[in-house]
């Protein structure tokens, strides 16, 4: 089982930038699918962007051409870089995996978008933008 562990979260002011980490570790982090989701608290944890495992990415629509994911194979690691941020950015930002055994190539086309389709998950860091 992979463990996951969240980084990098903080408070900004609107306009600025910030990156979050996601380490993982127990697992063949290259064999698992990635994604960042977001929640404010009352409301449901909702997507943000996804990397497969040939790099290929997805945005939700309110942070495309803003946020950009990347993933370091060699550094079991995960990225969010988040520019250009805006006071409704504010929420704590998890970071989910889910295992995609076989070949990447399987998964070229594949994202994904939902809670459910990821079976591990960390603790969140918290990310507050100032108006």
């Amino acid at each position: 089982q992979v463990q996951l562990a969240e980084s990098g979260g903080g408070s900004v002011q609107a306009g600025g930038y910030l990156r979050v980490s996601c380490a993982a570790s127990g697992g063949i982090f290259s064999s698992y699918a990635m994604g960042w989701f977001r929640q404010v608290s009352g409301k449901e944890r909702e997507f943000v962007a996804a990397i497969n495992r040939s790099g290929g990415t997805y945005y939700a629509d309110s942070v495309k051409g803003r946020f950009t994911i990347s993933r370091d194979n060699a550094k079991n690691t995960v990225y969010l870089q988040m520019n250009s941020l805006k006071p409704e950015d504010t929420a704590v930002y998890y970071c989910g995996a889910r295992f995609a055994p076989g070949s990447a190539s399987l998964y070229t086309s594949t994202f994904y978008t939902s809670t459910f389709q990821y079976g591990y998950w960390g603790q969140g860091t918290q990310v507050t933008v100032s108006s």
